[in-house]
């Protein structure tokens, strides 16, 4: 397993980008806009990570701008812990026998969500290609949010 990221909304990226990269220091090493979602991904680094982060080999900052306006409360504007793993359907049934609800599955073979016992949101995401789908992760459902 391997630590990828940390996910925050942010409402303007300008004003978020003044803050994070001109006065805190970090530097964009990448940026990702979705038309389909509606959203943009720009992913910091620390100055002395940025061939790291833009190789994968360091973990980054992920601001998340939804282009649909949106009220972030209690929290929300945090989004995710996110790490890479070796098996995302190995990792998933671990967690699951281990009493973890699967709040979102992996079905596609690629990506999945559980929770902490504090509610904090974490993203697995399977290691190079996704795997093939397979059951009983192709076929199940949702559980909650995350």
């Amino acid at each position: 397993m391997r630590y990828l990221h940390t996910m925050v909304r942010v409402r303007d990226i300008d004003e978020s980008l003044k803050f994070y990269c001109d006065a805190f220091g970090l530097e964009e090493a990448r940026r990702i806009d979705n038309e389909k979602g509606r959203f943009t991904l720009i992913f910091l680094a620390a100055p002395g990570d940025l061939d790291a982060v833009r190789k994968g080999q360091a973990p980054a900052l992920e601001l998340t701008y939804n282009w649909d306006p949106e009220e972030y409360t209690g929290g929300r504007n945090f989004g995710h812990l996110a790490y890479e793993v070796e098996d995302i359907y190995a990792t998933c049934e671990k967690l699951q026998k281990a009493g973890v609800t699967i709040n979102r599955p992996p079905r596609d073979g690629h990506m999945a969500f559980v929770r902490s016992p504090d509610n904090i949101s974490i993203e697995l995401l399977q290691k190079g290609e996704a795997l093939a789908p397979r059951e009983p992760w192709a076929s199940m459902e949702n559980t909650g949010s995350w």
